[in-house]
This record gives C-alpha cells, structure tokens and sequence, in this order.
C-alpha cells in the first residue's frame, strides 16, 4: 500500500436548515466555517441545492461568510449554470470575490436539477435547448472582463462597458464540477481546474475510484491554458473515533443505506463507496485510492442534515487523526499550534 499525500483538504456541505427556522441553520452553517477555518482547513466550500432546505444562493451565503472568516478559501460546490444568467453571475462572483480578499473559489457545472419543476418560474424567453456548455462559455468570457464597446457615460464620468467588479485571474480559479467525460474533456481544454464528486461515469472500470483515476489522467494529458491544472475530489468521510454512540449509530445507518448503489453500476455510473469507521480504516482506504495521488485536493463531503456538534466531530478528528498521517499540514503553522 502506498502512502498518499494530501496537499490541501477542505469540506463541502449543503447548509440544512429547519423548515420553520432556516436563519439557526445557516448561522450554524457560518459557525462550521469560522472553526474549519480555526483548525486549519484549506477550504470551505456551499452546495446550492434548489427546491430543498438547503442554501439555494451559495453565493449570496459566501458573502456572509466573507465577513466571518479571514484566511480559510471559499468555494461555490456547485453552482449550476443552466438557471443563471452569465453576466449576472459574473457580476456577483466578483463582487464575493473582492469582499473576500481574492479568497473566492468559482465552482459551476452544467446543469440544471429540477427543471420541469422549475421552468414555469423562469424567464420566459430562456433559451431552454441552450447547451450548457455555451452558458459556461458566456460565464468565462463574462469574467475575463472585455470591453463590451465604447465608453459609456455614467454618472461619474465615462466608463468602459465590462462587467465589473473585474477581478483579474478570477477567471483562472473557475473549478468545473464534472464527472463525465465531456465535462472533464471540456474543462481541462478550457484551462479551468476540475472538481469531482461522488458520482462517476465508469469510463469502463468497475470500480469508482478506478474510474475517477482515468478521468483525472485524461484531465492532465489534455489540460491546455495558462493558469495551474487542479484536480478536488470528493469524499463522504465519517470517522468515529470520538463519536459518541449515538453518533455512530446514525452515521452507520447513513453509510448503510447508500451502500446498495456503490455495488453495481447504474446507467453507466458508479458511486463512491462512504468512508465509516475508525481512523486507522479511513487512512488505509485513502492511502490506498488511486485518485488521490499527491496532488490530487479533498473536500470532505459532509452528510445532510446533521448537527453542528456533528459536523464539528466529524472535521476534528479527520483533521486530528486522518489527514496528518497522510502528509498534509495546516494552513498555517499558527493554525496549526491553536489547533493542536
């Protein structure tokens, strides 16, 4: 068995919160990233669930968060682009960006969950046929911040015509939730990094860490642009360790009724396999995953609707007793000592 590396490890979570009170779930939501950001976590990142209690604007949520954290990265995971408008979005990419010090990761993907739920709420003259792909294309062009033509008078003065706020090399921090092979095709020769979840196309393995392995190959042979190649994968990670019981029955529960689908192939997918058990299990399952290769990012993918005291379990001892004995580091050295 060889050992991995991880360079860099974060988390992702959708932000559940109760029907009745979906402020306490969101400020608990804040909570968890201000202590990722305690214990040293490279990166935060949101989910945008629609039609669920769960954050349905990641970024708007970012922003929030912008205002309570201060070195940690903060990632949209994901933001699908099939209900956005792309200059819209551009727009408030750049400004989260800046509230945050060019702390801001851009996930997006090309979909669009729930659309014939949603489509009678949307904007009439929506080009629904529209490929996905040339709304990310749009996205892109709207980041690089051309002029879009002459000056404009404003009211405080002439202006060029781009969308702004411009951030420069925002463009170059878009990660491209993928797991197809057109999507991981399309964002490495599109120079954008590559975010993987927990669903794959087989790509004609059988097993799930397998098939991410030959994407992430085919990702770097035909990676082409000028910013840096970057793979983050995804992993449901439940360590018990310090669990208390009633814990570990929940999250046994969890991990037990998603195992059915991790044992065969659904419509040419495979599924991730969750990681429960004592630390010592969760090393040797991730040391020995062909995906995670020394450069390859973590984002710890936490389940929904648990509790804060559970998340915050969760992290500690994946930060305490899992992610050391696999090479990575803090952010910091000072995080480090205040964690230890």
């Amino acid at each position: 068995m060889s050992t991995a590396t991880i360079a860099s490890a974060g988390f992702t979570l959708a932000g559940n919160y109760p029907e009745a009170d979906p402020a306490s779930g969101l400020e608990d939501t804040l909570r968890l990233f201000e202590f990722a950001e305690e214990i040293g976590l490279q990166v935060a990142g949101i989910r945008q669930r629609h039609l669920e209690r769960g954050v349905s604007s990641a970024l708007t949520f970012l922003a929030a968060a912008t205002q309570r954290t201060e070195r940690i990265r903060l990632e949209t995971a994901v933001v699908p682009l099939g209900y956005e408008t792309p200059f819209r979005l551009a727009e408030d990419f750049g400004t989260v960006d800046a509230l945050s010090d060019g702390r801001l990761n851009v996930g997006v993907s090309s979909s669009a969950p729930h659309g014939t739920l949603l489509r009678h709420l949307g904007r009439i003259e929506d080009e629904a046929a529209i490929d996905p792909y040339v709304l990310i294309g749009r996205f892109l062009e709207a980041l690089e911040g051309h002029a879009l033509g002459a000056d404009i008078p404003t009211p405080y003065g002439p202006q060029t015509p781009r969308v702004q706020p411009h951030i420069a090399g925002l463009r170059d921090r878009v990660w491209l939730g993928g797991g197809s092979a057109r999507s991981v095709r399309w964002a490495a020769e599109q120079g954008l990094k590559l975010l993987l979840g927990n669903i794959t196309a087989a790509a004609g393995a059988d097993a799930f860490e397998a098939a991410q392995r030959i994407h992430i190959d085919d990702y770097y042979a035909h990676f082409a642009g000028t910013g840096t190649p970057a793979v983050g994968v995804e992993r449901v990670i439940l360590p018990i360790d310090s669990a208390t019981s009633d814990q570990r029955e929940r999250y046994a529960a969890f991990a037990e009724s998603r195992q059915a689908r991790t044992e065969q192939p659904t419509n040419g997918h495979l599924f991730q396999r969750d990681l429960f058990g004592s630390a010592d299990e969760i090393v040797e399952r991730l040391a020995s995953d062909p995906a995670i290769d020394g450069r390859t990012e973590l984002r710890i993918a936490l389940p929904y609707a648990l509790s804060l005291d559970d998340y915050r379990q969760i992290l500690s001892d994946i930060r305490h007793a899992v992610l050391p004995r696999l090479g990575w580091v803090p952010a910091t050295a000072a995080l480090a000592s205040a964690a230890a």
